[in-house]
Order: C-alpha cells, then sequence, then structure tokens
C-alpha cells in the first residue's frame, strides 16, 4: 500500500549547511513534524557523518525509533544508506570492501529489527559504477548480500546512475524477489535519461521513488522547474500498477519553512496520483 514520506532531515533546517544527513539534534522533533504535514512515513538516512549517534549504529536510543513511530503515527519504512556514498561498495581494497559489507550485514540486521521494508543502496556519484568490472563486482556483492536480505525480509533496493539498458542487464543477472529498483527522477533528469526508455527497461521491478527534480546536467530545483518529465513518471508508475511507495527528496525552501515548502510539495504529489490512479494511500503507521 502506498505511503508519502520524506527524507529524514527535511522538515528542519540543513544542519551545519549540509543539503542532507542525518538530522544529529533533531530526529526526534521530526516524527510530531511528518504528523502535523500530513506525511505518512520519514526515510531514515544512515550516513557517516551522523554514525557516532544515529540510533542504526548502536544499541543506544535503538527502541526510541519503534516508540516515536507509533505514538506519532508516522512509520520508519525505509533507510536510505548514504554511508556507501562516502564508503562504496566500489573501488575498494578487500580489506575495505570486507569492512563496508560487515557494515551493511549489521544494517540490515537492524533494519530487520526494526519491521523496516527496505534499504536503498546508492550507486550514483563517488559510488557509481563507472566499469564493466565493477559491473561484475557490484553483482557478485548484491549477490552474496541478498542472503542476508532474505534472513532479514529487508530488500534492497538499488539507486543508479546507470543508463536503462545496463541497469536492466545488471538486475537481469540477479532476478530476486528482494532486488529491486529506486527510482529517483531527479537523478533521471539530471543524467538526460528518457523516463520511457527506463520504464520499458525496468519498469515492473521499481520498488520505491524517490520525488525530487533537477536540470539536465545540474542540481536540485523546485519540482516543475527542472527536467523531469513528471507527466511521463506518473504514466509508467500507471501502466505497471505501482503500489510502492514515494519519498520526497525535494530542494529545499526558506531555512525556518520547512512545514509550508512540504505541505506545498506533498500537494504536488498527491493531485498526481489522485489524477493518474496510482496506488492508494495506507494508513500512516
Amino acid at each position: 500500500m502506498t505511503h508519502i514520506g520524506i527524507m529524514q532531515g527535511r522538515l528542519t533546517p540543513p544542519y551545519e549547511g549540509r543539503f542532507q544527513c542525518f538530522p544529529r539534534d533533531h530526529w526526534r522533533w521530526e516524527f510530531a513534524a511528518a504528523a502535523e504535514v500530513g506525511l505518512q512515513s520519514i526515510e531514515w538516512i544512515f550516513d557517516a557523518f551522523g554514525l557516532d549517534v544515529n540510533p542504526l549504529a548502536s544499541d543506544r536510543h535503538f527502541t526510541e525509533i519503534g516508540a516515536l513511530s507509533q505514538q506519532h503515527g508516522v512509520a520508519v519504512r525505509s533507510t536510505c544508506a548514504d554511508y556507501f556514498m562516502d564508503f562504496p561498495l566500489v573501488r575498494a581494497t578487500s580489506t575495505e570492501l570486507a569492512q563496508r559489507l560487515k557494515v551493511l550485514s549489521e544494517l540490515l540486521h537492524r533494519c530487520g529489527k526494526l519491521g523496516m521494508e527496505r534499504i536503498v543502496l546508492p550507486f550514483v556519484d563517488a559510488s557509481r559504477i563507472d566499469t564493466q568490472q565493477e559491473l561484475d563486482e557490484v553483482v557478485a556483492i548484491l549477490r552474496d548480500a541478498l542472503h542476508k536480505a532474505d534472513e532479514t525480509n529487508v530488500e534492497l533496493h538499488l539507486e543508479t546512475s546507470l543508463d536503462p539498458k545496463t541497469f536492466a542487464a545488471l538486475l537481469d543477472r540477479l532476478s530476486h524477489p528482494h532486488l529491486k529498483v529506486n527510482y529517483d527522477s531527479g537523478n533521471s533528469a539530471s543524467l538526460g535519461y528518457d523516463v520511457r526508455e527506463e520504464f520499458a527497461a525496468y519498469g515492473p521491478r521499481i520498488g520505491s521513488v524517490h520525488i525530487k527534480d533537477r536540470v539536465l546536467g545540474g542540481g536540485t530545483v523546485p519540482l516543475g522547474h527542472g527536467h523531469m518529465n513528471f507527466p511521463g513518471l506518473w504514466e509508467g508508475l500507471k501502466r505497471t500498477a505501482y503500489q510502492g511507495d514515494f519519498i520526497l527528496q525535494v530542494a529545499r525552501g526558506n531555512p525556518g519553512e520547512e512545514k509550508t515548502w512540504t505541505r506545498q510539495n506533498l500537494d504536488f504529489v498527491e493531485k498526481a496520483l489522485q489524477t493518474y490512479g496510482i496506488g492508494s494511500h495506507g494508513s500512516p503507521a
């Protein structure tokens, strides 16, 4: 059942000027804020910057996530593993890779204990896949990681910068119910990919959607002001009978006006889903 949620940290001003990171001092407060604006879920951030205080990284405050979720009726169904942007699963030494895979295994375990449904695993920017050898290495890494995904019942959703044909070829090598695509609308717009080609290549395997807009070859802009073909996206999701979640990862507005800005972006998505008859909204938690 479809939920509309938001990337953690977007309901408070940027922390120390960072566009996206685990909100070290405000993560508890965001549950109430999300409920106030009408969001159904928060996508947790697991990154290197917040590792020492993130409840997903240790036993400290771990149970608070579930308690706050239940208290405010805001689900935590997913985590965005930005840690692997700083410590990629590609171009690593054997020692580095072993340590990073251990982190991924522990993260799967903790997400499973919390009842999360998925981890979004990034292969973009510093963690992008550049060569056929790297692609082969990633296939081997994911094949092993999917054993842990089976044990924990947590899906791995891949966010990549691969072109549609190459991405589809990777997925064909890993036909597994716990491996799906995270479709990031902003990244696709910036890379100049044709949404029709993307859906033709792997549309039925899209399991989650990050909503944002970017200019071609550039950064994030308000929804509808970049090069994302949103009508094409909604049409593709309708054709594939998409029932997954939508996570707002939009451009930031004015500091201090996060809730008002979020309501506007939530309205953008809700109107589109209603117009195109996509999904069905679930209860918040």
